[in-house]
């Protein structure tokens, strides 16, 4: 079997100066039908390598019950038959524009602040999750044949804390899980992000978009010998709801991956392959120079303007890398696989005839009401919960619900987090009174996180956000109201990583909190659960626009082969889409993508089925199913004020600009 080490200035296998030529391809943001196309496609483009992350909370969303770890060893296994090897990048922590950077919200919601430090608790739980994951790693190195030749330790960092303890621990919890293979970290190339970052005896990578000289100065100073390597070369930029897409110059960033290569590094492009952010795992991020500012949700496309589109197709982004990649070749390049086609003809309205009202849909679908559902956060609920006796913030104990874990408590004092009530992806309707009588005052979602329609007394009476958290008109008692709240992604990087989404800070009425809540979660992951939906009761479409609930429809696709489809929903709001069960994520009105990837596979031959959970208001009974979005062009205008990664904590000197073209 073959060895892979690191050398004084080369990566070595079994003694020989290799350089590593690897892209980014997430095996959990691409259908797994769809993994040997994509995997194929890198390899054209000159790749010799791929780099994934591993997301913890895709695969233990509640403690203790794991879900597919085995895709990874699959993924893996994959890599090894397109003859790649592979880097593996499994945290605990992974950022990746992912929901909560990847860690679990029942692990944020117990540990808080005290995640990726040495706490002794949190340590425990990542230990456990390692045991579970890291076999299919191990099994998989090249010293037992596989493709495994790198692991990263953490991810970046550098740019959240100085806790050397916490990643000498976890380097050695990799050892000690019997990984073998090099370890490696990697950071911005800034003084302060290497010194947090690194740890004595692993490789240190660095991560930007360009400057490629400068950068490996200032890695050189923390690390006198060892390979190069720009573990994150980012060649495109990731989109928030409500801005501009962001792309970059196809041939800026070609020159850009070449002058890393002429530094005689090795390189991975982040992303060659960006995929999807399919079930609403998006993550968010923070405005401002330290990321603690503005809230801004990551879209479902997770297309990043890499050199392979959403959709599998080569862009001229590719060609360009190519021709730069062939120089550093071994042989000549493979070609690149057919192209992915999509569902043929113009596209066509799929109607809608069947709707059931968001209340009907909580009932069917929806968790007990009050803060029960803490399956998998115990921890939190002793916490809160001082004895066993009360619930968070007082909430009264009345007694058990078939299928909790735990007691309901039909009110609560304040209004429960989402992380109280076990809700990761999903929303929660809450349900407060107004005493009366009384003349009106404004009424404010205090901590609002992240989205809330509001109604009194069963009329509409607006929409909420953490900018805008107060209702446009006073509010009179007796009134009773209710806020249907939605997480649009929890923070991936920076401080505010791990923030509790909900209405935080409680429901005021002028200065007065208003007790006596009553809440309830719809996870998404229970449209997700067998036969759930069934029991939905639907009936018929309202008329006209406007309405929110579930939306059901059916569509037929014919026989022959169909690699995708597109999905657009000209007048709806908020909301999300699920094909035959299989939920193709976010899609928002405020834009900028108005396109929902439908890979192929989750297409049937014959009839297919189809959700439309609308949250704000809906628009006429039909969406429109084609053939997907066209392939990129437009010409990228420069952006005034520099994209800034969320990486590093300054604008890249010639990097992602913004273009008006969607």
């Amino acid at each position: 079997m073959s060895e892979f080490t690191v050398g004084d200035d080369h990566f070595l296998l079994d003694g020989r100066p290799v350089r590593l030529l690897s892209g980014a391809l997430h095996y959990f943001r691409v259908h797994e039908e769809q993994w040997g196309h994509r995997l194929a496609m890198l390899a054209a483009m000159g790749l010799n390598c791929v780099e994934t992350y591993v997301p913890w909370n895709l695969h233990e969303e509640r403690e203790g019950a794991y879900r597919d770890v085995g895709a990874l060893g699959r993924f893996l296994d994959a890599v090894r038959e397109a003859g790649l090897w592979a880097i593996v990048r499994p945290g605990p922590y992974i950022c990746a524009e992912w929901e909560n950077g990847g860690l679990p919200v029942w692990v944020t919601g117990r540990f808080g602040r005290r995640v990726r430090t040495r706490d002794a608790g949190y340590r425990a739980a990542v230990e456990r999750w390692f045991r579970e994951l890291l076999p299919q790693v191990v099994e998989r190195e090249i010293g037992r044949g596989g493709p495994v030749i790198l692991v990263q330790a953490e991810n970046e960092y550098g740019s959240y804390g100085s806790d050397a303890v916490y990643l000498e621990w976890l380097a050695g919890l990799l050892r000690e899980c019997g990984v073998s293979v090099p370890l490696f970290t990697s950071d911005g190339p800034e003084d302060h992000m290497l010194t947090g970052g690194s740890v004595p005896g692993l490789l240190a990578t660095a991560n930007f978009g360009s400057g490629a000289r400068e950068a490996f100065e200032v890695l050189r100073r923390h690390q006198p010998r060892g390979p190069l390597m720009c573990m994150e070369f980012w060649c495109g930029w990731f989109d928030h709801w409500g801005a501009e897409p962001v792309v970059r110059d196809p041939g800026e960033a070609a020159e850009a991956l070449r002058e890393v290569l002429e530094c005689g590094a090795s390189v991975n492009i982040y992303m060659a392959h960006g995929g999807t952010n399919f079930a609403g795992w998006a993550g968010a991020n923070r405005g401002g120079p330290v990321q603690d500012g503005v809230f801004q949700p990551t879209v479902t496309s997770y297309d990043y303007d890499a050199p392979v589109d959403e959709y599998g197709r080569a862009t001229e982004k590719f060609h360009l890398f190519r021709k730069v990649l062939e120089a550093y070749a071994e042989g000549p390049l493979p070609p690149s696989p057919p192209e992915p086609k999509g569902l043929a003809g113009p596209p066509v309205r799929v109607g809608l005839d069947g709707w059931a009202g968001l209340d009907d849909v909580l009932e069917a679908l929806g968790d007990p009401e009050g803060p029960s559902g803490l399956e998998g956060m115990e921890g939190l609920k002793d916490l809160e919960r001082p004895g066993g006796a009360e619930g968070p913030d007082g909430a009264q104990e009345l007694g058990g619900a078939e299928g909790s874990s735990g007691s309901v408590w039909a009110e609560s004092g304040v209004a429960p987090t989402f992380e109280e009530l076990g809700v990761g992806r999903g929303l929660v309707r809450y349900r407060v009174t107004v005493p009366g009588p009384r003349i009106p005052y404004p009424l404010t979602a205090a901590g609002l996180r992240d989205h809330a329609v509001v109604y009194v007394d069963g009329v509409r009476a607006g929409v909420l956000s953490e900018e805008s958290p107060t209702l446009p008109e006073p509010v009179a008692g007796p009134a009773e109201v209710e806020l249907w709240v939605e997480s649009l992604g929890r923070v991936n990087y920076g401080p505010r990583l791990g923030e509790p989404k909900g209405i935080t800070g409680g429901v005021l009425h002028e200065r007065q909190y208003l007790h006596g809540v009553r809440a309830r979660g719809l996870r998404l992951g229970a449209f997700e659960e067998a036969g759930t939906v069934a029991g939905v009761p639907f009936g018929p479409v309202p008329e006209g626009a406007g309405s929110t609930g579930l939306f059901r429809g059916t569509f037929t696709v014919g026989a022959g082969p169909v690699d995708h489809a597109g999905l657009r929903l000209p007048g709806w709001t908020r909301g999300f889409v699920w094909v035959n069960g299989f939920c193709l994520g976010r899609y928002w009105s405020v834009g900028p993508q108005e396109t929902l990837y439908v890979p192929g596979p989750v297409l049937r031959e014959g009839p297919n089925e189809l959700w439309v959970l609308e949250l704000e208001g809906a628009g006429e009974a039909w969406v429109e199913l084609g053939p997907g979005a066209p392939a990129r062009s437009g010409t990228p205008q420069p952006e005034p004020e520099g994209a800034v990664r969320s990486g590093t904590p300054r604008p890249e000197p010639e990097g992602p600009v913004r273009s008006a073209a969607s």
